[in-house]
């Protein structure tokens, strides 16, 4: 009972919480028991924080009691990010630098969830500092995949991606800078959305990339993501990156549906050089759309070849200068492999990141330009499926192994260098049952479109209702 109570919906537990027939108790006992029986195994979280979640179930029954109801997330028991500050709650950011740092104050995301009544389940596993797209963690363990415990998670956000996936938590924050939320978010089989640069305060997150980070909803259902999107978004006067534009009601439009929808693909950027069921996954999806009434329009976006390399300067060097001091002072308490990134950063010229943020520049121009002919772009989220624990090599086509870090970013690093939105839905499944996810890119605050589309998608095809069985 507890599993299958476990895995239900965000807006599932909601409706059960509100007819009485569930407490957030028993949400949060039904989390709990999931945790204990599969975290070992997953490495889903680094600290599970069960007295604080009880008081705040506590509350939240109480609340609900005398009248007060905060909304759908109210008792809901959410997993975050170990980057993403919680007051008096240990936040390592995945790192022995921080294994002992304690914040003093929410970060705003979290203050905006304690307001909607969310509960906090613990902290979940992430690649250090997250600078790394598997999520082998040296310091709290590697975060496993639930659907083949051989199998790699991708990251940043590894942790969070798991534990959704697996029915630890009910939903979960994340973080995305070259695609830390859409990349888990596929490799597992959940819904992530990485919003407009600035339309969520990044107020109280461990930074990766300044100009590149944003925190973001992970979810089992479109639904659930919209429902966390419209408890975090909006501006903040301590992140003068967020903007002052009004956010919508995420959830109003999901209905929509697509007839009519412009769908743009780029051919020869979105469906080359990936694993051919991957194409086919995708190549499927966009056929549902037609289906259900879209249209697509094939555009030419003339110097998308040029992302991974900008996106690998800007976000090798944006991390070399947050961590200039602590790579000095502590070398040997970063992990082997992220010390080695941030070294690298240190050797780029400035005239490298000034040519990669003027090329940034171009790539968001040619995006909005074309945003004139369609309405979205739909392209594969990575091209590949999830690789074995450990990897660093990966064969994408031709039976060649290639960089892991370079080929992951692919089709991430469009969105996170033009700062556009961009949601990751799940797709499809390889035929070693693996999940495929396809990834929406929207235009500049669209994030209502990208749900409707995704919903729409959602109510025709059934992936998303397909749940891993971990061992224990």
């Amino acid at each position: 009972m507890s599993c299958e109570l476990a895995r239900l919906s965000i807006a599932a537990a909601a409706k059960l919480i509100r007819k009485g027939e569930v407490s957030p108790t028993d949400l949060l006992n039904a989390s709990l028991a999931e945790i204990e029986l599969h975290n070992d195994g997953l490495c889903a979280f680094i600290s599970v924080t069960e007295d604080s979640a009880r008081k705040a179930a506590a509350a939240a029954e109480l609340m609900l009691s005398a009248g007060y109801d905060l909304g759908p997330l109210h008792g809901v028991p959410l997993g975050i990010k170990d980057n993403i500050g919680i007051r008096g709650q240990r936040t390592t950011a995945g790192s022995k630098i921080l294994a002992d740092w304690y914040p003093e104050k929410d970060a705003t995301v979290i203050a905006k969830l304690k307001q909607a009544g969310s509960i906090f389940v613990g902290k979940t596993n992430m690649h250090e500092f997250a600078w790394g797209g598997t999520s082998a963690n040296p310091h709290y363990g590697h975060v496993r995949n639930p659907w083949d415990t051989s199998r790699f998670p991708a990251g940043s956000s590894g942790g969070s991606g798991a534990a959704v996936a697996a029915g630890l938590c009910f939903g979960a924050l994340g973080t995305d800078t070259g695609g830390s939320i859409r990349l888990p978010s596929a490799i597992n089989g959940c819904v992530g959305l990485r919003p407009t640069y600035g339309r969520v305060s990044n107020s109280g997150i461990v930074p990766l990339a300044w100009s590149m980070d944003t925190a973001g909803p992970m979810t089992r259902t479109v639904e659930d993501c919209a429902l966390i999107f419209n408890a975090i978004a909006g501006p903040d006067p301590m992140d003068v990156a967020t903007s002052p534009c009004a956010v919508d009601d995420y959830v109003a439009r999901l209905n929509s549906g697509v007839r009519g929808l412009r769908i743009g693909v780029v051919p020869r950027y979105f469906f080359s050089h990936l694993q051919v069921e991957v194409k086919r996954a995708v190549e499927q999806a966009l056929r549902t759309f037609e289906g259900l009434g879209a249209q697509l329009i094939e555009v030419d976006i003339k110097h998308i070849d040029g992302n991974i390399s900008a996106q690998l300067t800007i976000e090798s060097a944006e991390p070399s200068t947050y961590h200039q001091n602590a790579l000095r002072a502590r070398p040997n308490d970063y992990g082997s492999d992220v010390r080695a990134l941030l070294e690298v950063g240190e050797m780029l010229l400035a005239t490298h990141y000034l040519q990669a943020q003027r090329y940034r520049s171009l790539l968001r121009a040619e995006f909005i330009d074309a945003f004139r002919q369609v309405d979205v772009f739909v392209c594969p989220t990575l091209p590949f499926t999830a690789t074995t624990l450990g990897a660093t090599k990966v064969v994408i086509e031709n039976d060649v192994e290639e960089d892991m870090l370079s080929a992951i970013m692919q089709f991430t690093g469009v969105p996170s260098l033009t700062g556009l939105p961009s949601l990751a839905v799940p797709c499809g499944f390889d035929s070693d049952g693996l999940p495929i996810g396809m990834q929406i890119i929207g235009a500049p605050f669209s994030e209502s479109k990208l749900f409707s589309v995704g919903h729409a998608f959602q109510t025709a095809t059934d992936f998303h209702t397909r749940r891993p069985s971990p061992s224990a």
